[in-house]
C-alpha cells in the first residue's frame, strides 16, 4: 500500500534523535543515584520504601524520579512511533499531528501519576484533584475559547471531513489545507495567502470540499454560432479538451448543449481533474484549447448581433437547397437518370433539404408515406423489428435512396431508417 504523505506535513524527526537527549538524561540521574546511593550508606530500601529523613534521602527520591520521567519519555515515544507506525500502514496516511500529541500527553500524564505515587505512597490524587476544582472552573471560564479549539479540532479529527492536500471553501475563503492544528487549520489560497480559521469557527460553517484524490469536476461555458453544426463542435471540443494536461483520460469529458440564446448556441463542457488544487490553471488552459478548435475546425465565437432578413418565405428548417445543387444530386441517383434536365428541375423543384442528429430517426416503419429521401450528406441505417429488437439490414451512404414506395403507391413505411452521423437528406414529395 503506497503511504499518502502531503509535502505541506511538518515530519517528525526520527525515533533516534527523539530519544537521544532522555536516554543521556536516564543515564545521568541512575549514575546519580548510584553515587549518593554510595555516599550515603543508605539502603535503596530504606531511601525509596520510607519518608526521607535526610538531604541524602531526598537527593536519591528527586534523582531517582528524575531518572524513570526520563525512561518514560524514552518508552512513550517509542510506543507513539509504533501505535502510529502501525496506523500508517493500516489507513494509508499519516495521522494527524493533534492525534499524536493528545496520545503522548496521556501516557505522559499516567506515567507521572505512577511514578510519583511510588515515590509518595501518601500523596493522595483525589485530595489534589477536589482542592484544584475551584482553580479548574476559573481556567474553563479564562480559556473557553482556546478549550472550544481544541474540542472542535478533536472533533474534525475524528469526524475527517477533510485532509492535508484537500481543497475547501469556508465563508469567503478557499485554499489548500496546509495543516490542522489543536487550535486552527491553516489553508493556503490561491493568492498565495496563508489563512488561519479557528476550529471553532469551522465547526459552525458550511465546508465545501474537494478532496485531493477524488474525481473533482468542473465546468466551463462557451457558445459558437447557429450556423456551425453542434454535433461537430461538440465533438471538437471534447477531442481537445481530454487532452489537455491535468484532465482525466480515463473520464471523457462531456459537452452538451446548455441554452439556446439570442444571438448563439450556448454549451457547457464538463471534465474531470486530476489535481483539483490547479483548477485555475486548467479551466485557462481548456478555454485556450477550445479556441484552437474552433480555428481549425472553421467555427466562429459569436457576438451580440441583430439580423434582419427580407424573405417571402424562409424554409421550413434552414437548409434549403440552390437548384444547381439537387440537379446535381439528383443526377446521380440511377433510378433518375432517364430524366432529363427539363423533368430534374420540375422534381428538384417539390425537393427539400432535412438535416438530423446522429441517431434520430428519418422515417418509422408503419407510418403513410407520400415522399421519398436521397442522402446527399452524411449515411443512415435501415432497421427492421425482428422479434423485439432493432436490427439494420442495410447502411446507406452519400447519393442512395430509400423509402421510394411511399412516394410513388403510398404505402406505409416498411422499416425505420435512423441517422448514423449528422446527416442531410433531401426529401421528394408530391
Amino acid at each position: 500500500m503506497k503511504v499518502r504523505t502531503p509535502k505541506d506535513v511538518t515530519r517528525r524527526p526520527p525515533l533516534k534523535q527523539q530519544i537521544a537527549f532522555p536516554l543521556l538524561a536516564a543515564l545521568f540521574f541512575g549514575l546519580a543515584v548510584f553515587v549518593l546511593h554510595r555516599l550515603s550508606d543508605t539502603p535503596l530500601t530504606t531511601a525509596f520504601m520510607t519518608g526521607p529523613n535526610n538531604s541524602w534521602q531526598w537527593a536519591m527520591r528527586l534523582a531517582s524520579i528524575f531518572f524513570w520521567l526520563s525512561l518514560a519519555f524514552v518508552f512513550v515515544r517509542a510506543l507513539n512511533e509504533l501505535v502510529f507506525l502501525v496506523f500508517r500502514k493500516r489507513k494509508g496516511y499519516e495521522a494527524p499531528n493533534l492525534v499524536r500529541d493528545i496520545f503522548s500527553l496521556v501516557a505522559y500524564i499516567t506515567l507521572l501519576t505512577v511514578i510519583l505515587k511510588v515515590h509518595f505512597e501518601d500523596i493522595s490524587f483525589g485530595a489534589l484533584l477536589s482542592g484544584s476544582a475551584l482553580l479548574g472552573i476559573i481556567l474553563g471560564l479564562a480559556l473557553q475559547d482556546t478549550l472550544g479549539n481544541l474540542f472542535s479540532g478533536i472533533s474534525l479529527h475524528a469526524d475527517k471531513p477533510f485532509q492535508v492536500g484537500d481543497v475547501i471553501t469556508v465563508g469567503k475563503f478557499t485554499g489548500i489545507v496546509m495543516s490542522i492544528t489543536w487550535r486552527a487549520v491553516k489553508i493556503k489560497t490561491f493568492q498565495n495567502h496563508i489563512v488561519l480559521i479557528s476550529n471553532s469557527s469551522i465547526a459552525k460553517e458550511s465546508i465545501e470540499v474537494c478532496p485531493r484524490d477524488g474525481q473533482n469536476a468542473r465546468i466551463v461555458f462557451f457558445a459558437a454560432l447557429y450556423t456551425d453544426s453542434p454535433v461537430k463542435v461538440i465533438h471538437a471540443v471534447r477531442e481537445a479538451v481530454r487532452e489537455c494536461e491535468n484532465v482525466l483520460r480515463y473520464m471523457t469529458p462531456v459537452v452538451r448543449i446548455r441554452g439556446l440564446g439570442d444571438f448563439s448556441v450556448e454549451y457547457e463542457v464538463k471534465y474531470w481533474l486530476s489535481d483539483y488544487a490547479r483548477y485555475n490553471d486548467t479551466d485557462a488552459l481548456v478555454r485556450q484549447r477550445i479556441w484552437y478548435a474552433f480555428r481549425r475546425n472553421g467555427f466562429t465565437f459569436p457576438f451580440p448581433t441583430r439580423t434582419l432578413y427580407m424573405a417571402e418565405q424562409a424554409p421550413a428548417d434552414g437548409h434549403e437547397q440552390d437548384a444547381e445543387t439537387l440537379n446535381d444530386r439528383l443526377s446521380g441517383v440511377g433510378i433518375f437518370s432517364p430524366l432529363n434536365a427539363a423533368e430534374l428541375s420540375a422534381l428538384a423543384s417539390n425537393a427539400r433539404g432535412r438535416v438530423f442528429a446522429p441517431g434520430e430517426t428519418i422515417i418509422r416503419a408503419g407510418d403513410a408515406g407520400s415522399s421519398m429521401f436521397v442522402v446527399h450528406r452524411g449515411s443512415v441505417d435501415v432497421r427492421v423489428d425482428s422479434n423485439g429488437t432493432a436490427r439494420t439490414i442495410k447502411t446507406l451512404g452519400e447519393g442512395e435512396f430509400f423509402g421510394e414506395m411511399g412516394l410513388f403507391t403510398g404505402e406505409p413505411r416498411t422499416a425505420n431508417v435512423v441517422a448514423v452521423e449528422e446527416t442531410e437528406v433531401i426529401e421528394i414529395g408530391h
